[in-house]
């Protein structure tokens, strides 16, 4: 399948690069644009079929645009897709034949694949984010394992400035809840924002993401893993973006919350990772120039944090 990007919606399709032979009148008319009359067309797309129209003579670009003006709001702009046209001959629908334009009325449909490009789990320095979420004083004696994921976060960010990757960091209502603890250093962070909403996803942490180009993937650490962490990973992938939450740099006040939050996220498509793996996965080879600051950083391994032991 020859792969096409559809202008600045960013829909991606896969449509097949057969000649294709006669399906009906509508792909008997590849090739043949004439007139500029509408042509009607069914839409359909998952449980819903919509009828518009087109110009004579519309081809694929037409079609998604039509597409994203009917659907817009439900479709994925991050999974790729597939345009077919129902054929009569075959009473079935096939992949839209290369070069074909609409000429008679027929009926198209927009299939998603099953592979999302937000789940491909790569990890580059140069298309990646680290969120520190709400590590504060106050939750000192509150969160299981604290200490350990204190110590797991400095890792993370001195990681992170070794290899140049910007770091946002939030404190939840730091008036009363106090400012990040002193172990972490947050020389060089791109952002520290005082927030009252759970998610780290605020107005500002998607201003401060649009001045990173490029940017795909976010590593997120910090507290309660069932409140902020979850709600910020699950608006960050309805959004499109990678999640990479570190198991082992991430707790809560109760195990039973910790352990139950990152099941649940890892089915909703967020990779739960480590640090190590996550630091190793960044730099991608021994030759990498700056493999030997990150060695350093993880030559003893990071605390347990008690995700062997769920206690």
């Amino acid at each position: 399948m020859a792969e096409q990007s559809v202008c600045a919606a960013q829909v991606n399709s896969c449509p097949a690069s057969q000649s294709g032979s006669s399906s009906g009148g509508a792909l008997g008319a590849i090739g043949s644009a004439g007139g500029n009359s509408s042509v009607p067309v069914l839409f359909c797309f998952s449980v819903f079929a919509r009828p518009s129209s087109v110009p004579h003579g519309s081809g694929y670009e037409v079609l998604i645009q039509k597409f994203l003006s009917l659907y817009g709001d439900q479709i994925d702009m991050h999974r790729k897709f597939v345009v077919q046209l129902f054929a009569e001959e075959w009473g079935q629908y096939i992949d839209l034949p290369k070069g074909f334009v609409v000429g008679d009325r027929c009926k198209v449909r927009l299939v998603p694949l099953q592979i999302q490009l937000s789940t491909l789990g790569n990890l580059t320095p140069a298309s990646t984010v680290f969120f520190c979420c709400d590590m504060q004083e106050r939750f000192r004696p509150a969160i299981k394992y604290f200490g350990d994921i204190i110590s797991v976060g400095q890792r993370l960010l001195q990681g992170a400035r070794i290899l140049g990757i910007p770091v946002i960091v939030t404190e939840q209502y730091p008036k009363g809840l106090g400012g990040t603890v002193q172990e972490l250093d947050l020389t060089g962070v791109k952002l520290v924002l005082p927030k009252t909403k759970f998610s780290m996803v605020l107005p500002e942490v998607e201003a401060a993401l649009a001045e990173i180009p490029g940017v795909r993937s976010v590593v997120l650490f910090g507290v309660e893993t069932h409140v902020c962490i979850q709600q910020t990973a699950l608006d960050l992938i309805g959004r499109g973006m990678e999640v990479h939450i570190v198991a082992d740099a991430s707790s809560s006040r109760s195990m039973m919350d910790r352990m139950f939050a990152l099941e649940r996220l890892a089915r909703n498509g967020i990779i739960i990772t480590t640090s190590e793996a996550v630091l190793l996965q960044l730099v991608a080879d021994k030759d990498h120039p700056k493999f030997k600051e990150i060695q350093n950083l993880i030559k003893a391994s990071a605390p347990e944090s008690g995700l062997l032991s769920k206690v």
